[in-house]
C-alpha cells in the first residue's frame, strides 16, 4: 500500500499525507483526521526508517514506571499510550522494578531510542535526571525538579481528609505504611503527619514497604502488633495485601481495624470490603504529561511553566467504620 493510494482515499495530495506522518501539528485537524482514517482503512503504516530520516526523529516515545505490574502504572501507562498513538508515536514501556539503579539504567538506554521521555515518579539523584535531560525531552510525573517540566497529584489535602474521617470515626490511633525507601517527596506522608497533628490523633509509621500486594500482607502483622485501630496505607495494593491479611487472621475490617488506600484502582472495587481510598486521576494525570511532553518534542518551550497539579480526592467506602470500642482499664480491675 503507498502513500499515493491514502491520498486518493483521503481526497488529498501525497505531500499532505506525508506531513501528515512527519509534520502533524502543520496540518489542519481535519484533515489529518481523514488521512488517518484513511491509512487505517487501507492498513497503511509509513516505513519507520524513512519517517526517522525525513523528520529527523525516531516517532517514539518513552515511559518508565516504578513497577509494571502497579494497577496505578498500568493506569497512566494506557493512558499515556492511548494519547501518543492518536499523535503518531510508538511507546517503548520499561519498569525498573522500584530499583534506582536500574530505573536510570532503563531511562539512559531508551534516550537513545526515543524523542521524548516520561519518568513516573523517579528515584534516580537529580544529576542523573538533569544529565537525561540533556539527552532527550524529559518530562516527570509525581516528582519536581527545577528544569525539568513536571505534573504533580497534589494529594497533601487528599490525605487530611483521610486522616480527618477517621478522626471523626472516632479513631484516635492510626498508623501509615510508608511506601518504597527513597521515594522523594512523598506527600501522602507529609500529608499524614500534619493532619495527625491538627486533629489530635497519635499518628504512628511502618515501612518502608515495597508498593505491592504481598508488602500489604507483612504490614498487617506488624500492624496488629500495635494498639492502632486504622490504618492509611501508601497505595491501594499495600491496603488490599493488609485486608485479605487480616482476614486471613480473624480480624474484622471495619469493625477492629479501618483501612485506607490510594490511588483508586480497580482493586479498590474488587476487594471485600471495597476499599476506602484517596482517588488519584491516573488517567488524567497521564494524558496530561505526555501532552507536555510532545509539546517539548515539538520544540514548544515548557521550561519556564510552572508545574501543572491534579488533585486528589477522599472516597469512602466500607473499609472505614467506627473505630472498636476499647476496653474500659477502671471496669477490668473491678471485683
Amino acid at each position: 500500500m503507498s502513500i499515493r493510494e491514502v491520498a486518493a482515499r483521503a481526497g488529498v495530495s501525497p505531500a499532505t499525507v506525508s506531513r501528515v506522518f512527519t509534520q502533524p501539528q502543520a496540518v489542519a485537524s481535519e484533515t489529518r483526521r481523514r488521512v488517518m482514517t484513511a491509512a487505517e482503512e487501507l492498513r497503511y503504516a509509513p516505513h519507520p526508517a524513512a519517517s526517522s530520516l525525513a523528520r529527523g526523529r525516531t516517532g517514539n516515545l518513552g515511559i518508565v514506571v516504578p513497577d509494571i505490574s502497579n494497577s496505578f502504572s498500568a493506569l497512566v501507562t494506557k493512558a499515556v499510550d492511548r494519547q501518543a498513538r492518536r499523535d503518531g508515536y510508538a511507546l517503548f514501556v520499561a519498569g525498573s522494578d522500584e530499583v534506582v539503579h536500574d530505573e536510570e539504567a532503563s531511562a539512559r538506554a531508551l534516550a537513545q531510542q526515543v524523542d521524548g521521555l516520561l519518568l513516573v515518579s523517579p528515584g534516580m539523584p537529580n544529576d542523573a535526571l538533569l544529565a537525561l535531560a540533556d539527552v532527550t525531552p524529559v518530562v516527570m510525573l509525581n516528582r519536581l525538579l527545577d528544569g525539568i517540566p513536571a505534573v504533580l497529584t497534589n494529594l497533601y489535602e487528599a490525605t487530611s481528609h483521610a486522616v480527618e474521617h477517621l478522626h471523626a470515626l472516632g479513631h484516635r490511633a492510626v498508623t501509615y505504611l510508608a511506601g518504597p525507601d527513597g521515594y522523594p517527596n512523598d506527600v501522602r506522608l507529609r500529608g499524614f503527619r500534619d493532619a495527625c497533628s491538627r486533629f489530635g490523633v497519635e499518628g504512628s509509621e511502618l515501612g518502608p514497604f515495597a508498593a505491592r500486594f504481598q508488602d500489604g500482607i507483612r504490614a498487617a502483622d506488624l500492624v496488629l502488633a500495635t494498639s492502632v485501630t486504622a490504618v492509611v496505607a501508601y497505595n491501594d495494593e499495600i491496603a488490599v495485601g493488609v485486608v485479605n491479611r487480616l482476614a486471613d487472621r480473624g480480624i474484622a475490617v471495619p469493625g477492629d481495624i479501618s483501612v485506607v488506600g490510594f490511588d483508586d484502582t480497580q482493586l479498590a472495587e474488587m476487594v471485600t470490603p471495597r476499599l476506602t481510598t484517596v482517588r488519584i486521576p491516573a488517567a488524567v494525570a497521564g494524558t496530561t504529561a505526555i501532552e507536555m511532553l510532545l509539546d517539548l518534542v515539538r520544540g514548544r518551550d515548557v521550561g519556564l511553566r510552572s508545574p501543572l497539579e491534579v488533585s486528589g480526592e477522599l472516597v469512602v467506602r466500607s473499609s472505614t467504620g467506627p473505630a472498636r470500642s476499647l476496653p474500659d482499664p477502671d471496669q477490668e480491675s473491678a471485683p
